[in-house]
C-alpha cells in the first residue's frame, strides 16, 4: 500500500453501529460488563478505550509495526520506555538531544540509578567503544534537535543487537512520512504526537510502536499501570491529523528546502543546519534513511550576538515565536532559552548549541511569504 493510501486508511473501520466513517470519540470512563469477567473486550478507559484503539492500530500501520501505544504525551511515552529499565543500567543517548528528554533523563531518572552517557551518535566509532555489559538502551534522535545531526539508525541497531541492548528511536523530527526506523533494525520507535502527527497544535500527545509481542507487553503493562493515558478527544484529533500527513509533509519538505537554500545565500546568515545540504556530514546517511529532508532547521546570524538573534526572534510575523513545531502554521523558537533551556549552558555550548541559534518549524504557507518574513526580520 502507498504511503498516502496507508495514512488515510490506517485504524479505519466503519463505526459497526451506526457506520459512521470517522472513528466515534467514546467519552467514556468506564463499560457495563454482561456478568464479572465478561465483557466486550473493553472495562475500563485506562486500560482500553475503543477511540485510543483506533489509534494504536493507525499507529503500528503507518511505521509498519505491529503494535502501537499511545500516551498522554511525547515525554510520557518516553518515561515508560524508561520504565523498562532498573538501576544499574546505562543509556547511550545523542549529545544533541530535545531539552525534555535530557531533563527526563538526568534529573529523573539518574536519581533511581540509571547512568546515562550522552555522545556524538553520527560517530559510530564513538558509539560502538562506549557500549558495555550495563548498556540496556541506545536512544536516538534523527534528525536531532536543534542541530539536524542525523544517526544511521540501521548502523546503530546492529550495534545494539550486539550488546543484547533496546534500540529507541524518536522520529519526531522524521514523522512516517519521512523515516520508518522499524524497518531499519530499531526496536521502539517513539513520537511527540504532538507535533507532526496531529499537525494542528491542538492536541498534546505521545507514542510508541513496535513489533516484538513482549516487549508490547511489557510497555502496555506500564501504560496501563501508571496511567499517562490520552483522553479520547486527542486521540480523534490524531486520528485526524495522520489522514493529511502526507499533503502536510510535502509542503513542509519543499518549504524547508526552498528557505534553507534561501537563509544560506543571505549576506547575514552565517551556518544554517538543515539535512537536506550535500555538504551536511550526514547527508548521505539521510538520503538513504529519509524519504525527504523534512522542514526542521537552524540557523545563526554571522553576527553571533544573543542581541542579533533576539531582534530576529521578536521581529517576525508569520513566524510565530513560541514552542513546539510540526504544526501548518510556521514557528520561530530560541532553543537556549525554550525548547533547550534545561540542558545546562557549557553542555549546550561544547555540543555547538550557541545562545544565539535560532529554529525554524517551516509550516504549509506560501514559501515566498515565509521567505518575505524572515528578510523583514534579518534586515
Amino acid at each position: 500500500m502507498k504511503l498516502a493510501t496507508k495514512f488515510i486508511h490506517a485504524g479505519m473501520e466503519p463505526d459497526p453501529s451506526t457506520g459512521a466513517i470517522m472513528t466515534p470519540i467514546y467519552q467514556t470512563s468506564t463499560y457495563v460488563q454482561e456478568a464479572p469477567g465478561v465483557n466486550k473486550g473493553y472495562e475500563y478507559a485506562r486500560s482500553q478505550n475503543p477511540t485510543r484503539f483506533a489509534l494504536e492500530q493507525a499507529l503500528a500501520q503507518i511505521e509498519n509495526g505491529r503494535y502501537g501505544l499511545a500516551f498522554s504525551s511525547g515525554v510520557a511515552a518516553t518515561d515508560a520506555v524508561l520504565k523498562l529499565l532498573v538501576p544499574g543500567d546505562e543509556v547511550i543517548a545523542g549529545n544533541d538531544m530535545y531539552g525534555g528528554t535530557y531533563r527526563l533523563f538526568t534529573k529523573v531518572f539518574e536519581k533511581f540509578g540509571i547512568r546515562f552517557l550522552f555522545i556524538d551518535l553520527a560517530d559510530l566509532d564513538a558509539v560502538q567503544a562506549a557500549v558495555s555489559a550495563k548498556t540496556k538502551l541506545i536512544w536516538l534522535e534523527t534528525p536531532t534537535n536543534p542541530l539536524m545531526n542525523i544517526g544511521d539508525i540501521a548502523a546503530i541497531s546492529a550495534i545494539a543487537k550486539t550488546a543484547n541492548a533496546l534500540l529507541c528511536v524518536d522520529n519526531t523530527f522524521a514523522s512516517p512520512y519521512l523515516q520508518n526506523p522499524l524497518d531499519l533494525g530499531a526496536d521502539i520507535v517513539m513520537h511527540s504526537s504532538t507535533k507532526y502527527l496531529g499537525g494542528h497544535s491542538d492536541v498534546i500527545q505521545g507514542a510508541l510502536i513496535m513489533n516484538n509481542t513482549g516487549l508490547r507487553d511489557q510497555l502496555y503493562f506500564i501504560q496501563k499501570s501508571c496511567g499517562a493515558v490520552p483522553g479520547p478527544m486527542d486521540c480523534f484529533l490524531v486520528l485526524r491529523g495522520i489522514k493529511t500527513l502526507h499533503l502536510r509533509m510535502q509542503r513542509h519538505c519543499e518549504n524547508g528546502a526552498k528557505i534553507a537554500h534561501w537563509l544560506r545565500n543571505h549576506p547575514k546568515v552565517g551556518k544554517v543546519f538543515w539535512c537536506g545540504f550535500e555538504d551536511h556530514p550526514g547527508y548521505a546517511v539521510a538520503r538513504k534513511q529519509m524519504r525527504n529532508f523534512g522542514g526542521m532547521m537552524s540557523f545563526e546570524l554571522k553576527d553571533d550576538s544573543l542581541e542579533a538573534a533576539k531582534k530576529v526572534l521578536s521581529s517576525t510575523h508569520l513566524f510565530s515565536l513560541a514552542e513546539s513545531l510540526g504544526g501548518v502554521e510556521s514557528l520561530i523558537n530560541h532553543p537556549a532559552s525554550m525548547t533547550h533551556a534545561s540542558i545546562p549552558r557549557e553542555e549546550r555550548i561544547k555540543n555547538g548549541l550557541s545562545d544565539s541559534l535560532i529554529r525554524l518549524s517551516v509550516g504549509v504557507e506560501d514559501a515566498d511569504d515565509l521567505i518575505e518574513d524572515l528578510a523583514m526580520a534579518i534586515g
